[in-house]
């Protein structure tokens, strides 16, 4: 019992577990084993691992399924190949229920012996205690995947609606997980629109990662939507929701990037809370970081905020983006934004195009950290 606790359930990949049990099982109760998970109660079984007393737990099988019921002793089980230890007619069966105690089981699994005897009594309960310990380990699992599917969701759903800015500005986004099953993190963008045909745009990112950062990126996105409807500089903007985190204890820190656009006059005006600096992507396809002063993140309370002002010239795309897009484990950040800077895009690229080719040609997709990025650039005016 001690070496099943320490053989079974060593990560939170259920696969894995499966493979444990059935490995731990034909090892120590000399029986060919097979694992049958079922996707939810009442659903047909799928074989998830299988070993033999001589091999290591078996790849898990394709997702094959039977229905059929299960047989108990001394009746003969006929194995999926057709033929197989179950075909003897000396050999003995044990199944035993997947699950914890008295909850719904998760699957059966299955042991059969065709040398040695019958199962002895002290064996059906270390078959019973190898297979509640792996329905725990799995059950585990399948909640922490909930959680990290109900904060994924949470984010997109948050990600996917940013405000709508002024027609005059041409808008793309985009959002990456990192990795099928990593928790999700507080990466965000927004678009706010302001009076006089400006539009301000935001990119953030909160510290850590799951459901409490999805929930703290959206009181900051609802935060920043009140204090940007006054129409205050960006710097004046990251001032005031410095001051208003500082004083919730409860609120992770958070990097912030600002950039109120102004068409008519073809400026951008940038404001940064501890955050990456953007680029901008010209007509020829040229890419080009903007220096600007960066501030403390926000919640620290210091303030310290500073505007910077550019040209945004006819053609010119502006990116802002989250640490994720850039930033390799062992790298350098000024060699990560170099290799930004060093893109080289078709000629005229919107800003759908900027986001498809920045994430393609850095391999965000790949990315060991969430990625948002958020692309804009001043809708050409028809001749008069």
């Amino acid at each position: 019992m001690e070496q099943a606790a320490g053989e079974i359930g060593t990560t939170l990949d259920g696969t894995r577990t499966c493979r444990e049990l059935a490995a731990f099982a034909a090892r120590h109760l000399s029986a060919a084993t097979t694992v049958d998970l079922l996707a939810e109660p009442g659903s047909p079984p799928r074989h998830a691992a299988t070993a033999s007393p001589a091999e290591p737990a078996g790849r898990p099988e394709p997702a094959e399924l039977s229905g059929r019921p299960e047989p108990t002793e001394p009746e003969r089980h006929t194995d999926r190949s057709g033929a197989g230890p179950a075909d003897d007619p000396g050999a003995h069966r044990l199944s035993v229920p997947l699950a914890v105690h008295e909850e719904e089981p998760l699957g059966t699994v299955t042991l059969i012996r065709t040398v040695g005897g019958p199962f002895s009594a002290e064996e059906v309960g270390l078959a019973r205690y190898a297979a509640r310990l792996a329905a725990r380990h799995l059950g585990h699992a399948r909640r922490l995947a909930a959680a990290e599917d109900a904060a994924l969701h949470l984010q997109r759903a948050l990600v996917a609606e940013p405000g709508r800015p002024h027609p005059n500005l041409e808008i793309a986004g985009g959002y990456l997980p990192a990795g099928p099953r990593a928790l999700v993190g507080g990466d965000w963008f927004e678009t706010v629109r302001l009076h006089f045909g400006r539009s301000l745009l935001v990119v953030g990112d909160v510290m850590g990662h799951g459901l409490d950062a999805a929930v703290d990126m959206n009181a900051y996105r609802t935060a920043l939507r009140e204090v940007a409807a006054t129409d205050l500089p960006p710097h004046r903007v990251l001032r005031h929701l410095d001051s208003v985190v500082a004083e919730d204890g409860a609120r992770r820190p958070a990097t912030v990037l600002l950039v109120r656009v102004d068409p008519a006059r073809g400026t951008a005006t940038f404001a940064s809370a501890g955050h990456l600096p953007p680029a901008v992507f010209g007509a020829d396809g040229s890419a080009e970081l903007v220096d600007l002063p960066v501030g403390p993140p926000l919640g620290t309370g210091v303030g310290g905020y500073e505007p910077s002002t550019r040209p945004l010239c006819p053609g010119d795309t502006l990116l802002l983006f989250t640490d994720g897009l850039v930033e390799r484990r062992g790298e350098d950040i000024d060699d990560s934004l170099a290799r930004l800077a060093a893109l080289r895009l078709p000629r005229d690229s919107g800003p759908d195009q900027v986001v498809d080719q920045v994430l393609h040609r850095l391999g965000a997709h790949g990315a060991e950290d969430d990625v948002a990025v958020l692309a804009a650039r001043i809708r050409a005016r028809p001749p008069q």
